[in-house]
């Protein structure tokens, strides 16, 4: 028998990342101020999250 998809594994992070870019976009274009750095955390997140599965997928493992 097959396993059932995995649909909150799989796109689950997906989607919390997309939650989070659109905060940071509705924050920068509503807010000024102190959200305007609340934006800038909340944009950053997904280049951290890439810069770090890119940095994972350069090491093997054995």
């Amino acid at each position: 028998m097959t396993q059932p998809f995995p649909f909150r594994k799989v796109y689950g992070p997906a989607a919390i990342l997309a939650a989070i870019t659109a905060y940071g976009l509705l924050s920068a274009l509503l807010g000024g101020g102190v959200w305007d750095a609340i934006s800038w955390v909340a944009l950053a997140c997904p280049l951290v999250v890439i810069a770090r599965l890119l940095g994972r997928r350069g090491r093997t493992t054995k």
